[in-house]
């Protein structure tokens, strides 16, 4: 398998649904310095990360850089993504992935990240030949549109096919008996869904006494409880993001599920003095000031460019004291935070990397 070059220390694998003719360049990285919290032991510890938010938050974008965090330290990374949307494809800037483990990325030091998009169809015909040897029934099933009704009547059935496909990339071996992946990122259901997602396995075992099922439910319940696994939470500083992620971090707990960080997404910098903020946003700014300010500088406006740049500068005042109000509501969370900073020019693979920049320094 043939890599293609770039600037950037990661590179695009050429990979059989990739595009043979693109090349990354990836401009110098400009990343916004800001408070961060240490990826915790535990999260440093763990081999299956799942990655939720509220829908908009970002959740694809974030498990897509923590993947290429892990492959930049060497590790060989699988990304799962559990939607249907091909989220993974569009972000790797490649045709849409089959549902099979397929390589995206290969790093300098040997890390390399593969994207798994599951379908449910695939995955479900898989389960039923592995379990029950129905393969060949399995393909009935599937041309009388079966498999359609039963996920639609049991969506529970949904979640346990996921989640025990899951365990099966965790413990994959190679050909020598080793561990196919160092580390697994699932991109996962939203927040409103994700303690269900995650405890399904639970209900299954608790309604099967005997038999393949209550087997398989009993490992993937064990796997998703047991220390390897960190859930993380994606939000944004707006009111009902917080709440959700609030919330989240309630139910899981008390499902006995591991927080690993909370990634606050698209944080913008500070370009206003805290102690002029208030004022800033009620409207109450010296415009005289501001022009003889630009004047210094070398910067000639009319009335009306003024005008443009207080009512600006208003906005903005007025965007940044409601962050400020929202992230107090995550003050008593007991749980790591990572500020991670809003993309310049959109989310492409240079987005990327300046979000790896991020969560290297926070010590992902």
């Amino acid at each position: 398998m043939s890599v293609l070059s770039c600037r950037s220390p990661y590179r695009l694998t050429n990979s059989p649904v990739g595009r043979a003719d693109k090349v990354n360049d990836v401009v110098e990285k400009h990343v916004t310095d800001g408070p961060t919290s240490q990826w915790s032991d535990q999260a440093r510890q763990a081999r299956l990360h799942f990655v939720s938010g509220k829908g908009g938050t970002g959740k694809t974008t974030v498990a897509a850089a923590l993947a290429l965090t892990l492959a930049s330290r060497g590790q060989r990374v699988l990304l799962v993504e559990c939607e249907e949307r091909q989220g993974i494809a569009q972000l790797f800037d490649t045709h849409p992935l089959p549902p099979v483990d397929t390589q995206v990325a290969t790093l300098e030091g040997g890390g390399s990240v593969w994207a798994l998009p599951l379908e449910i169809e695939h995955a479900l015909l898989e389960y039923l030949d592995m379990f029950y040897n129905l393969g060949f029934a399995g393909r009935a099933i599937k041309r009388v549109g079966a498999i359609d009704f039963v996920t639609t009547v049991a969506p529970g059935l949904r979640d346990v096919v996921i989640t025990g496909k899951v365990k099966e990339r965790v413990i994959a071996l190679d050909k020598k008996g080793h561990r196919l992946y160092d580390s697994i990122v699932v991109d996962s259901p939203p927040t409103g869904r994700i303690g269900n997602f995650l405890d399904v396995t639970s209900a299954m075992r608790d309604l099967t006494k005997t038999g393949p099922i209550r087997k398989q439910s009993d490992g993937v319940a064990k796997l998703l409880h047991s220390p390897d696994t960190m859930i993380h939470l994606c939000t944004l500083l707006e009111a009902m993001p917080i709440q959700e992620t609030i919330e989240a971090v309630e139910e899981l707990r008390a499902k006995d599920l591991n927080i690993g960080a909370i990634f606050v997404n698209r944080v913008d910098p500070a370009y206003l003095p805290d102690g002029q903020l208030d004022s800033i946003a009620e409207g109450r700014i010296d415009s005289d000031t501001v022009r003889a300010s630009l004047s210094e500088a070398g910067v000639a406006v009319t009335d009306d460019d003024l005008s443009g740049l207080l009512t600006e500068a208003v906005d903005y005042a007025s965007r940044t004291q409601a962050q400020h109000v929202a992230r107090a509501e995550l003050d008593d969370v007991e749980a790591p935070q990572i500020e991670l900073p809003s993309v310049e020019n959109g989310i492409d693979l240079g987005g990327l990397y300046e979000l790896v920049d991020v969560l290297k320094k926070a010590g992902v």
